[in-house]
C-alpha cells in the first residue's frame, strides 16, 4: 500500500524555523485525542534544525538539516516500548500512544536520532506525529511542509517501490543507515551537512601584480588514485566536495601555464587552503 515519506532538501533550508513554529502552533496547547497530548511550550523540538559551518572565510558555507522523527520501518523505540506504547500504522507513520506510554521515560533514549522528548508535566514521551490527525482528515501536507517558504520539505504518499526508484534517481540519503532503522525521511544534498570539502585559490605573479589563475587544472588524489579533477573559476578558486571527514591524506596537483605544484593535505574537517601561488 501507499505509505508516507518525507524528503528534505538541505540546500533549500535557510534556518527560518517556520517549520518549527508551525509545529508549535499546531501542537502547543492543542490536544489531539488518539494522536498526541499537547506539546509543552518550551523544551521540545519535534522538528529540530541542526546547523553546521564548513570551511574558513572566504570559502565558507553553512548548512541546515531539519530533523524530525524518522518514522523508521525498523524503529528501535517500538522495540523498547512496553505494552505497544509505540506503534507503526499501515501508512508508515509511527505514533506514541499517549495513554500507554505514560511513565516510560526510558523511551527518549531509544531513539538514535534524538527525536523523542519527555513531557515532565504530563509524564509522557512525545515526538513528531507527521501531523497524522490532519492527514486522516484529508489534509494534503503536515504543517511543517505547508509552512516552508523554499519548498525544502516534501511529504509524499507512495508505494515503497516508487519511493526506492525516486531515492535512487535523485541521490536521496537517510540518516544513520548503518543502524538498520530504515527511516522514511530522506535527504537531498545531505553532503552539505554530513561531508566536507577541500578548496583553495590559485594565483601567479604577473610583473608586480598577482593575478587569479583562471582555468588551472587541479587533480585530487587519495590513496594513490585520482578521484576527482577540477578547473579553477574566474577567481582562481577550486573546490572538491563530498569528502569524508577524517579520511586521511589527499594530494593535490595544480597545473597552469606549464607550471605545476603539489600539495599534501591531511583532511579532518572542511579545509580552505588559502591562496596557492604558482609562480
Amino acid at each position: 500500500m501507499r505509505k508516507w515519506n518525507m524528503i528534505i532538501d538541505v540546500s533549500k533550508c535557510e534556518d527560518c524555523n517556520n517549520c518549527f513554529l508551525a509545529c508549535k502552533d499546531e501542537h502547543v496547547d492543542n490536544e489531539w485525542p488518539g494522536y498526541t497530548l499537547a506539546q509543552p511550550r518550551h523544551g521540545h523540538r519535534w522538528i529540530n534544525i541542526m546547523r553546521k559551518e564548513r570551511g574558513l572565510c572566504p570559502m565558507i558555507d553553512v548548512a541546515y538539516r531539519p530533523t524530525p522523527c524518522m518514522h523508521c520501518d525498523n524503529a528501535p523505540c517500538i522495540e523498547k516500548a512496553l505494552n505497544q506504547a509505540i506503534y507503526k500504522r499501515n501508512d508508515g507513520i509511527v505514533l506514541i500512544d499517549p495513554e500507554k506510554a505514560v511513565g516510560q521515560k526510558e523511551l527518549i533514549e531509544a531513539c538514535p536520532y534524538g527525536a523523542i522528548f519527555w513531557n515532565e508535566e504530563l509524564n509522557v514521551p512525545q515526538k513528531c506525529t507527521f501531523c497524522a490527525h490532519l492527514l486522516d482528515k484529508k489534509w494534503e501536507k503536515p504543517r511543517c511542509v505547508q509552512s516552508c517558504p523554499n519548498g525544502a520539505l516534501t511529504a509524499i504518499c507512495v508505494q515503497d517501490e516508487e519511493m526506492a526508484v525516486r531515492a535512487k534517481a535523485e541521490g536521496l540519503q537517510t540518516l544513520m543507515s548503518e543502524k538498520g532503522t530504515r527511516p522514511r525521511v530522506y535527504y537531498k544534498d545531505l553532503h552539505l551537512y554530513s561531508h566536507c570539502f577541500i578548496g583553495g585559490s590559485v594565483s601567479y605573479k604577473k610583473g608586480s601584480a598577482e593575478e587569479c589563475a583562471v582555468g588551472a587544472t587541479v587533480e585530487l588524489t587519495h590513496e594513490g588514485e585520482i578521484i576527482a579533477s577540477n578547473v579553477t573559476d574566474c577567481f582562481g578558486d577550486f573546490k572538491f566536495d563530498h569528502l569524508e571527514e577524517n579520511s586521511g591524506v589527499y594530494a593535490l596537483l595544480i597545473s597552469f601555464d606549464n607550471h605545476e605544484k603539489r600539495l599534501d593535505v591531511e583532511l579532518g574537517t572542511s579545509k580552505y587552503l588559502g591562496n596557492v601561488l604558482l609562480f
